[in-house]
């Protein structure tokens, strides 16, 4: 006789054992030799068309739903390599201690927040209207925080990914399209990423760009000899790559002689929102496109699992807690950076059409230039110092390789969420990058240089037309007392959730035609 509940790992201190079976999750007790275990109230032996697709749940744990604890989790674990690898201290047990166990994940999920994709708008927002998008980004990144919050909670109560429970809870025919259409979008996020190293690259050897397109799928061997440490290593390693963005852009505003930032007129332009002037409307709706990035909601809601956690109601509450710390402060961050790559623009780019480099070159603004191709050359003159540039393309080389780490074990999440599909890391890596290398060899083989900005275009819109099929399901399953019992979504998180889901989507719809009208061009070089 089987058990839907055996074809999961049980493991770790989240699961309960009697004197007579093995462990199982949610309070059930799994069979040994000796016979079946005894199970709660309602529940009904798999058939074998459910064990054979995969459809099964451990509903013991369902049982205690209406009372608060947590529906117990089944199948197959969220990144199995790393799952409840973390070891996480009592419930009981001081703040700092707690801290240090939890925090972690949400840096991995901001890198995806200060992405090469997210500099281009910076850019271009400070470079037209210099500091009257800042409350974009402001808002942008609050959104951000809501919807990452949402999907910790959803992690850490049912102990599924979001990719899990759409396989589980949707109609089967969903499974398919839902599937290919978050590789589209890891595709698309990738490609921003492969662009961003590449042109740093470019910049800093002056390697022709589509050999650095090429070189930086080499870059799977970083991921690869990552994970062989665990989860703790690829954060540490993603926290000094954001910890390096962070550092080159405080030197630029703050340190550099020559930049001298409004505080007075930023202050003003986050607590003011206007869109007054012509063109605000399609860069806002970029900067918001690329900042809430579909696939981060599936890896948070897995990464959250990395963690040993108990579930009984203290811990799971303390869980919630400390993961939600967790985000609002590397999302806090990440709007730092954000607003700092806006806010340098501002001050060097604003007002001007053109910036002679050394050698003579007159570099021209324009709401269509590679802003940061044109950042780089002339960083160094306006400011006066070589630093400013050298400092600017470190920080975009530290923001591709921290973004491909998680793009990576995204595709991951969701390959194996989805459709149960289980492959070796070397290869999902492979597959990721050469699905973002071959468009940009082929496009930039057949254009030139001048196509990059074209590219990052192309994969803000691919990740826009993602999004909603990302959000809506999340806050579907975390506001449902039958999903997530006594742990759904309070008043607060609902409306907030639910708000930044409707007004991403309708700001979406309102820019797409322009969106599709620039995807088109790209596509067909016109």
């Amino acid at each position: 006789m089987r058990y839907a509940f055996l074809d999961g790992d049980v493991s770790g201190p989240s699961v309960n054992k009697s004197a007579t079976g093995s462990a199982a999750p949610g309070g059930a007790t799994a069979p040994d030799r000796n016979g079946p275990a005894e199970h709660s109230p309602g529940w009904q032996e798999p058939n074998d068309r459910q064990l054979a697709e995969g459809e099964v749940s451990a509903s013991p744990g369902a049982a205690n739903a209406a009372a608060g604890s947590c529906p117990a989790a089944t199948g197959t674990v969220s990144l199995e390599g790393m799952h409840s690898t973390v070891a996480v201290p009592d419930a009981q047990a001081g703040f700092w201690r707690q801290w240090r166990a939890f925090v972690g994940p949400a840096i991995l999920i901001s890198v995806g927040y200060m992405d090469p994709g997210n500099w281009g708008t910076d850019l271009a927002g400070g470079a037209q209207f210099k500091y009257g998008l800042l409350w974009v980004v402001g808002l942008a990144s609050l959104m951000a925080i809501f919807m990452q919050v949402i999907s910790a909670r959803l992690g850490v109560v049912l102990g599924k990914d979001l990719a899990q429970c759409c396989r589980e809870w949707y109609p089967r025919w969903t499974r398919w399209p839902n599937w290919l259409f978050c590789e589209v979008a890891i595709g698309a996020c990738d490609l921003a990423e492969v662009l961003g190293s590449a042109v740093a690259l470019n910049l800093m050897f002056h390697i022709p760009l589509l050999w650095a397109v090429i070189i930086t799928g080499l870059d799977v061997l970083l991921l690869l000899g990552l994970q062989r440490f665990g989860v703790r290593t690829i954060e540490a390693v993603v926290l000094v790559l954001v910890a390096t963005i962070g550092v080159c852009y405080f030197i630029e505003i703050f340190i550099l002689p020559q930049t001298q930032p409004g505080f007075l007129e930023m202050g003003r332009s986050l607590v003011t929102p206007s869109l007054g002037h012509p063109g605000m409307i399609y860069v806002a709706i970029g900067i918001i496109g690329a900042t809430v990035m579909p696939h981060n909601l599936y890896l948070h809601s897995a990464l959250v699992q990395s963690r040993r956690l108990q579930k009984d109601q203290t811990s799971i509450r303390s869980a919630i807690r400390f993961n939600t710390i967790d985000s609002m402060s590397a999302l806090t961050v990440a709007f730092f950076v954000n607003a700092a790559i806006m806010v340098l623009a501002a001050m060097v780019f604003y007002g001007k059409t053109s910036v002679t480099v050394a050698g003579g070159q007159v570099v021209s603004f324009s709401p269509d230039s590679d802003w940061i191709r044109i950042a780089y050359l002339t960083l160094a003159p306006l400011l006066g110092t070589p630093l400013a540039s050298g400092l600017f393309v470190v920080a975009l080389l530290a923001s591709g390789q921290s973004s491909t780490i998680t793009g990576t074990l995204a595709g991951q999440v969701v390959m194996e969420g989805f459709m149960h599909w289980r492959i070796k890391p070397w290869l999902r890596r492979l597959i990721t990058r050469t699905l973002a290398i071959v468009p940009a060899v082929l496009i930039i083989g057949i254009r030139g240089d001048s196509s990059v900005n074209d590219l990052l275009t192309l994969s803000q819109v691919v990740l826009a037309l993602q999004l909603p099929l990302a959000m809506f399901p999340l806050l579907h399953f975390t506001s449902s007392r039958k999903r997530m019992g006594g742990w759904k979504l309070g008043l607060f998180l609902l409306f907030a959730g639910w708000g930044s889901a409707i007004l991403i989507t309708v700001m979406d719809i309102c820019g797409l035609p322009d969106s599709l009208k620039a995807a088109w061009h790209v596509i067909i070089g016109g």
